[in-house]
């Protein structure tokens, strides 16, 4: 069973680092359809590019061997920037095909962090 999870821990969190990654580069580099899609949210151009930068570094967070600290701080970064991408969406009435891969994004987020192995882990002492 901890073979197999370790296999979906995997996949899940190449599928998220791929995903966020390029999606962060894009923002970092303000390209123009990014910028298009944020139009509608009405956030500040610089927002976008802060945004692209943190994204990028929490993947490489995760990716990296031990700060397990630091992982934890870059999947709840992660979390917090998908989830809010999806609020954003639907509080501007832009309901629309935007908000699926933000919502998938997220989940994944979870799952990579759920499925995580040991060594990536922070233990407490007082279990």
């Amino acid at each position: 069973m901890e073979k197999r999870k370790l296999i979906w821990y995997w996949i899940i969190t190449v599928i998220l680092s791929f995903c966020v990654f390029l999606g962060g580069l894009a923002q970092a580099m303000q390209v123009k359809g990014v910028i298009q899609g944020f139009k509608p949210l009405g956030y500040p151009t610089y927002f976008i590019s802060i945004i692209g930068v943190w994204k990028v570094l929490g993947i490489i967070a995760i990716l990296i061997p031990k700060f397990k600290l630091l992982k934890e701080w870059a999947y709840a970064g992660i979390f917090f920037v998908l989830t809010g991408a999806v609020i954003s969406h639907i509080a501007s009435s832009d309901v629309s095909m935007q908000i699926i891969a933000p919502v998938l994004l997220a989940v994944f987020t979870v799952l990579s962090w759920y499925l995580r192995p040991a060594d990536r882990k922070i233990i407490s002492v007082n279990q």
